[in-house]
């Protein structure tokens, strides 16, 4: 198999070295609908839904998610991107990775915010995240959508949507895209 390599996602200096796909493209999508139809039985106002995806892993997803929603409520779905590159508290062992764009154009205030990021593994960046949106301003509430839940958590977070639960050792890495999921190894270049 071939390297993969996904810019700004990775530390910087590493290859994401596939060893198996675990999902094929049809399997995720099925996934991502079936989060779809999870996130509308959970909001009954789904216009009061804001769905922002987490740079760079997560904007896929989010997309892929409001067009989900939209083909089944007749709704479109604010959408928007936060990078919480800045707002880490890993910076001392993890290289901060270069700085992507934010775009949050909607008002948050009394809405319900879906963050959604690609895989959830320590729960470190949704720390981040959470720090981010503060600044953005103060939603109603915030929910959670992953494509792939790894285990390994070091904070208290939970997802609210789960595309797969796939466990992993810690020596392992996950990509997620649109295009399926693997299970590999990070390689320095």
């Amino acid at each position: 198999m071939a390297e993969r390599e996904r810019l700004n996602t990775r530390q910087r200096g590493t290859v994401f070295v596939p060893k198996s796909q675990l999902l094929s493209p049809e399997e995720v999508q099925r996934a991502v609908r079936r989060m779809a139809h999870e996130i509308l039985e959970r909001n009954e106002d789904i216009a009061n839904l804001v769905i922002i995806g987490l740079q760079t892993g997560g904007i896929c997803f989010a997309e892929r998610l409001a067009d989900v929603l939209h083909e089944v409520s007749g709704v479109d779905i604010e959408t928007g991107t936060l990078d919480v590159a800045f707002y880490r508290d890993d910076v001392t062992i993890r290289p901060v990775l270069e700085s992507a764009e934010t775009s949050v154009d909607a008002d948050l205030a009394d809405r319900v915010v879906l963050l959604v990021d690609d895989v959830l593994y320590t729960g470190r960046t949704i720390r981040a995240a959470l720090n981010a949106l503060a600044d953005w301003g103060r939603p109603r509430a915030i929910q959670l959508a992953v494509m792939v839940d790894r285990g390994h958590r070091e904070l208290p977070i939970r997802a609210d949507y789960v595309g797969k639960n796939l466990p992993t050792s810690q020596e392992e890495a996950i990509d997620a895209t649109l295009d399926g999921v693997w299970i590999g190894t990070l390689v320095k270049k």
